[in-house]
């Protein structure tokens, strides 16, 4: 079977499905017409096509058949009845790109044809506003353009780093599960606001930009955590009095046990193969 290399399946319009073709499309990377999308849900796949202007059906093994890339953007529990739906229609000239939490690739691999080229990701939430990050890795057919087309891809959502497999459940617990701790920490300090006599709008408005401010900081201007911290830290002043404070309550020592719990929940979900 030839593929076509500009041609991409996406199959799954949840968050990042849907993220991952506006993304594409915004970007002008691929054209809507170079885009198929596939949905157990009537509903999603009019909206996508309504406001993307891509391809649709429901049909799966009719989705993939001239692709150079299946995305498969499914949920995990999801992901075996589709690999058994379409396993023995993919080809070893195509790429499958895994965005299933968890799922291992020789969980995938097992149900494909030989040489199949699968690699996996760990996008997490703020892809949806293209401001991701995620971890990819290689499944034992997948080579350097395998990689480098799935790193491609992935930077339509963000930012991208490549890791060894095992490496993949440190990076769902730091990145992956990330965004909840960041959303955990807004939370606290917007209640402190409250508590100072701040109004709720007020109060979220400082933290959510502050939160803003520093990260852009720490990434366009390449500033290590502890020099910002620093800068910001005078002798006797404010800050100093707050993170000791802070450090009193074991806040470094919670966020390791925190991530490590992450990690260690992230293998059990991934089982062994």
């Amino acid at each position: 079977m030839s593929v076509d290399e500009r041609r991409i399946a996406v199959i799954g319009t949840g968050k990042i499905g849907e993220a991952l073709i506006k993304g594409l499309c915004a970007s002008g990377w691929r054209k809507p017409g170079e885009i198929v999308a596939t949905d157990i849900h009537p509903e999603r796949l009019q909206s996508i096509k309504e406001r993307c202007g891509v391809e649709t059906t429901d049909n799966n093994r009719e989705a993939i058949k001239d692709v150079a890339l299946i995305v498969l953007a499914v949920k995990p529990q999801d992901l075996p009845a589709l690999l058994e739906e379409i396993g023995d229609a993919v080809t070893s000239k195509q790429t499958i790109l895994s965005v299933a939490a968890a799922v291992k690739t020789a969980s995938i691999e097992k149900h494909l044809a030989e040489g199949v080229p699968v690699v996996r990701a760990m996008p997490n939430t703020p892809a949806t506003v293209q401001e991701g990050m995620a971890g990819i890795c290689a499944g034992s057919h997948a080579g350097e353009e395998h990689l480098a087309l799935a790193e491609e891809v992935l930077r339509h959502l963000g930012d991208v780093v490549r890791v060894h497999e095992d490496a993949m459940d440190a990076v769902t617990a730091v990145s992956g599960s990330g965004p909840a701790y960041f959303a955990l920490l807004a939370e606290a300090m917007i209640e402190a606001g409250l508590l100072l006599g701040l109004s709720r709008e007020i109060s979220t408005r400082l933290v959510v930009q502050t939160m803003y401010g520093t990260a852009k900081l720490l990434r366009d201007e390449h500033i290590h955590p502890v020099e910002l911290r620093e800068n910001v830290t005078s002798p006797g002043g404010t800050t100093i009095r707050a993170i000791r404070e802070l450090e009193r309550a074991g806040i470094r020592a919670a966020f390791l046990n925190a991530i490590q719990a992450a990690m260690e929940r992230s293998r059990e979900l991934g089982g062994d193969d």
